[in-house]
């Protein structure tokens, strides 16, 4: 499964900005779907997790800023980021599973998108 991200950019804070997530066309129906960003010397962090049954999972810091959803043919995975903060900035990338044991975390997806940069001015 070949994962690629779109939609990042440079955004002002307050601002939004929606990343998709698509396999080449394939759908990511029976897939579990992570977002994981990691910021200039940091460590990859867990952003929000879609199950296949599309049950929604979110990190404390984007809990009610950020919205993960599907399209209907579970072709794409969107996150939608609302009132971005400079703390936001990082590269994001999309992560996939048929199933993950434990949803935030990196180590149980087993494929990868390239990632695409965001970043929030203040």
């Amino acid at each position: 499964v070949q994962l690629v991200e779109f939609g990042g950019g440079l955004v002002q804070a307050g601002g939004s900005l929606r990343l998709s997530c698509s396999a080449s066309g394939r759908t990511l129906r029976m897939y579990s779907i992570g977002w994981f960003r990691q910021a200039p010397g940091k460590g990859r962090e867990f952003v929000a997790a879609i199950d296949s049954t599309s049950t929604t999972y979110y990190a404390e810091s984007v809990k009610g800023r950020f919205i993960v959803s599907r399209d209907n043919a579970k072709i794409t995975v969107y996150l939608q980021m609302n009132s971005l903060k400079p703390e936001d900035t990082a590269v994001y990338y999309c992560a996939a599973d048929r199933l993950p044991r434990a949803i935030m975390n990196g180590e149980e997806y087993d494929y990868w998108g390239q990632g695409t940069q965001v970043t929030v001015s203040s």
